[in-house]
């Protein structure tokens, strides 16, 4: 039996080397469109589609290969006498490899200004159901999509003369999560089109990024995927100049310290510790704000993340330097800041786009046997419906201090308490199971330092007792979001005290 091989690519890389190799295997090439003239170009003999299904391509190459002659061809059974009667019947001569690989439609859409027209275009028909078709035969079939595998299938052609069974269904495999990827970046662009919020299933791919030496724990195997397309200003984008791989746990940690950075206009850094702050500071320099992050709380963030939204500069290096830290983010470093921490073998030192793009996402959360998916919570002070109940209302100094304390807690795992200046946290009380709780860690951690200080809650309070807590500590401003049927008791308890309180109206829980 002759061997037949069907090429039709729009990624060209490697096709001629991998078309010549096919010759030299024995191959008849049959191609189409441009992959056609590339290969005669460079002197490979080729059959066109036409020739193979007796009609021409139509509907500006919409349909050229959507034909029994190609389908009959990918998925007859050569082991089945019926199947062979039925080729023979109908003149079709079996195909046993297609390399195909799909019209550019996530490449399209990434563009700037891209139409729904341009898109639309852009989605492959043809090269999908030939790829499926060869893939559910890959008994018969070698069915390849990436440039990758070229090497591997020709290897095995010149030296056991065929592609190895167990090959063949890996290919398969990678064929069917190549053409689900695919149809996934589709739906998720027509879904976007269609304004559907909600729609009655979701798919949703990611990309491999690195597989990871262990998960939360050495002995929980984890991998690292990237979303095709997601925003830019991402630990799933950093870029690492220097350091020992991220681990599971630094990836988590990275983006919690990305995502409060994100908050701040002005100069600020945050350090990181169990997907918590321990530290947020700003200030006039990026090495100002780094000084009262480090001075929020020198404890934790030994062994911490630290994030910057600033070029890191030799100054802040050397300070950086003087710390036991996992990671440092940042948008860029100076040449003398760059030689200052790499000279710590296993510190990784990241760069991130901080003017890159931030789409709106939405944040997928897996539970055993399910997906929750809601909303990324981007609800800033700006937004709120600020309202004032107490009888004072706060100075401005006061203000800018309940603003900080407002980013950072949002961050904070619920329940969660931040007590702040108006440049930096001076305690941070996380995941607790009583708000009051949470309080009492926040302002023992802040100490002397709480005393005209603001405190920041992530929901309301259901009793007096926060307040209460507060004042003792010589709190004297409140944000928090209102709205509990105690509310007045909270009003009443803060204007004992003489405290300004403020209400926001917006929860941010965060588990």
């Amino acid at each position: 039996m002759s061997k037949r091989a069907l090429l039709s690519v729009s990624d060209k890389t490697g096709i001629i080397e991998f078309a010549k190799g096919l010759k030299e295997a024995g191959f008849e090439i049959i191609s189409t469109g441009g992959t056609k003239k590339a290969l005669t170009e460079n002197g490979i003999e080729v059959t066109g589609i036409s020739e193979v299904t007796g009609f021409p391509e139509i509907l500006d190459g919409r349909v050229k290969t959507l034909h029994p002659n190609v389908h009959g061809a990918l998925l007859a059974k050569h082991g089945d006498p019926d199947h062979q009667r039925q080729l023979e019947e109908h003149q079709i001569t079996p195909i046993q490899l297609v390399c195909v690989n799909l019209y550019p439609f996530q490449q399209t859409i990434a563009k700037p200004g891209v139409t729904p027209d341009d898109a639309i275009e852009n989605i492959d028909i043809g090269g999908p159901t030939m790829l499926r078709s060869s893939a559910k035969n890959h008994e018969y079939v070698t069915v390849v999509t990436d440039p990758a595998d070229y090497d591997t299938i020709l290897s095995e052609l010149f030296e056991k003369g065929e592609v190895q069974p167990a090959t063949k269904r890996k290919l398969a495999a990678k064929v069917f999560r190549h053409t689900a990827s695919y149809d996934a970046v589709i739906s998720e662009y027509m879904t976007k089109l269609a304004e559907e919020e909600n729609p009655e299933s979701l798919t949703v791919t990611f990309e491999l990024k690195q597989t990871l030496r262990y998960g939360e724990n050495p002995h929980q195997k984890a991998s690292f995927y990237r979303k095709p397309l997601g925003s830019s200003f991402s630990i799933a984008n950093a870029e690492q100049l220097h350091g020992k791989e991220l681990s599971y746990n630094n990836i988590n940690d990275a983006d919690a310290a990305i995502q409060i950075v994100k908050e701040f206009t002005e100069p600020a850094a945050v350090a990181v510790k169990h997907m918590n702050p321990c530290g947020v500071g700003t200030g006039q320099t990026i090495s100002v704000a780094f000084n009262k992050a480090y001075d929020a709380d020198q404890t934790s963030i030994f062994g911490g993340i630290v994030a910057l939204n600033r070029e890191v500069d030799k100054e802040t290096a050397e300070k950086l330097h003087g710390i036991f830290l996992e990671i440092v983010i940042a948008p860029a470093f100076t040449k003398e800041a760059f030689e200052i921490l790499s000279a710590k073998k296993n510190i990784r030192l990241l760069v991130i786009d901080f003017s890159g793009n931030q789409k709106t996402e939405r944040k997928l959360t897996s539970i055993e046997g399910g997906l929750l998916v809601q909303d990324m919570d981007t609800y800033g002070f700006e937004q709120a419906a600020i309202t004032v109940p107490t009888k004072r209302e706060p100075t401005e100094k006061e203000w800018e201090a309940l603003k900080l304390g407002w980013k950072v807690v949002k961050h904070v795992k619920s329940n969660a308490i931040v007590v702040s200046d108006n440049k930096m946290t001076l305690g941070v009380g996380a995941g607790q199971m009583n708000r009051v709780g949470a309080a009492k860690i926040a302002l023992e951690q802040a100490g002397e330092r709480a005393k005209g200080s603001a405190l920041a809650s992530d929901a309301f309070f259901p009793m007096d007792d926060t307040v209460e807590a507060a004042a003792k500590a010589g709190i004297t401003a409140i944000i928090q979001p209102g709205g509990s049927v105690r509310d007045e008791d909270s009003i009443k308890k803060a204007d004992e005290y003489g405290i300004a309180m403020v209400f926001t109206g917006v929860r941010h829980f965060k588990h």
